[in-house]
């Protein structure tokens, strides 16, 4: 196998060692193999790269982008829409009743409910979304050429399908259980705003819209 790649590279150098001197065929022979040694080199390298930005990128435990890599995406899109003036939303999802989840079930059931609610998120949203976890049971979504009426649709759907979720303890599985539930704020990006004004935005547009769903179960019951 060695021979082999050693005889390629010397076609590839178009070398004649047929007539060459033993010592110097010899010798080009030993540097074709030290090439061929630092190439296999350089691709391990590359490969533990490529692994290493990925875990760099990667949530710790949902299968999507951290916080920061989410802010690093944001920027992009926020640049290509400068470019091309195409539309740009952001939804900033925020769970309503997680925290009794960890309190009462424990963080396994909560690290359970989290990986749940990102198999949402990822399935209603399409390839071409950005979608990460930004600390505790907060995720953020931007839609790319997107009006702001399609993703307040998208967020409205997204919060009927976690509102949906119930946590029953596994030794009641006929208990009422708890009830999770999802705030989603849904905004527009405004030419020349930068990404984190942007995402402060949509974080408050989440909170006007979480007390709103408060006052309606208030108000019904």
């Amino acid at each position: 196998m060695q021979a082999d790649r050693r005889r390629a590279l010397i076609d590839v150098l178009g070398l004649d060692l047929a007539g060459l001197d033993r010592h110097v065929r010899a010798a080009i022979e030993a540097l074709c193999d030290e090439v061929i040694a630092l190439r296999d080199q350089l691709g391990e390298t590359r490969s533990s790269l490529s692994e290493a930005e990925l875990l760099a990128d990667n949530d710790a435990l949902c299968p999507m982008f951290n916080r920061r890599a989410f802010e690093r995406e944001v920027r992009r899109e926020i640049a290509l829409a400068t470019r091309f003036r195409t539309p740009l939303c952001l939804i900033f999802v925020d769970l309503d009743n997680f925290k009794p989840v960890n309190d009462l079930y424990g963080h396994a059931t909560g690290d359970a409910v989290l990986l749940k609610v990102s198999d949402i998120l990822l399935s209603l949203t399409r390839d071409t979304d950005i979608v990460g976890r930004l600390g505790g049971d907060e995720f953020g979504i931007v839609l790319s050429q997107a009006s702001l009426q399609d993703s307040e649709r998208k967020g409205a759907q997204l919060s009927e399908r976690i509102d949906a979720l119930t946590v029953r303890l596994p030794d009641d599985p006929a208990g009422a259980g708890l009830r999770i539930g999802a705030s989603c704020g849904v905004v527009a990006w405004q030419p020349g705003e930068d990404a984190q004004h942007l995402i402060a935005r949509a974080d408050q547009a989440m909170f006007a819209q979480k007390s709103h769903r408060k006052a309606g179960r208030s108000a019904r019951g």
